[in-house]
């Protein structure tokens, strides 16, 4: 707002006028203002938003790849979905650590596999016999 008094000021207004009241040419610095705190206060909420979205996978880094890849899809799904139960099932899958039953029993497997079809023995190579030398 300008310092100068409007030429036709009414008799009854007062000398000074805050600054937030918008001038005659219709500049409204409130609203100004305002446009500019929810603009940055929506970009902040939805960083938040993301940022905390995504503490799952960050957390599931830590274990293997398979599970790792269970917590990225149950987070895609809570985000699309907006459906909280698939952040808390993410979230409870990338804390808990799943024991790995697989490679005992991949172990167990071969272990079986080497007793019913045992490799056979390796068979001897039949020697050269010793070139005489010509006197």
């Amino acid at each position: 707002m300008s310092d100068t008094p409007a030429p036709n000021l009414h008799p009854l207004a007062p000398e000074h006028l805050p600054g937030f009241l918008p001038d005659a040419a219709g500049h409204d610095p409130i609203m100004v203002h305002m446009i500019l705190f929810v603009a940055v206060m929506i970009f902040l909420l939805v960083t938040a938003f993301l940022h905390l979205h995504s503490l799952p996978e960050k957390l599931a880094h830590k274990v293997g790849a398979t599970q790792l890849q269970i917590v990225g899809i149950l987070g895609l799904i809570a985000l699309f979905t907006h459906n909280n139960l698939y952040w808390v099932a993410a979230l409870l899958l990338a804390v808990v650590q799943i024991p790995d039953y697989e490679t005992p029993l991949l172990r167990i497997a071969d272990a079986l596999d080497r007793q019913k079809s045992p490799e056979p023995a390796p068979q001897p190579q039949p020697q050269s016999e010793p070139k005489e030398e010509e006197a």
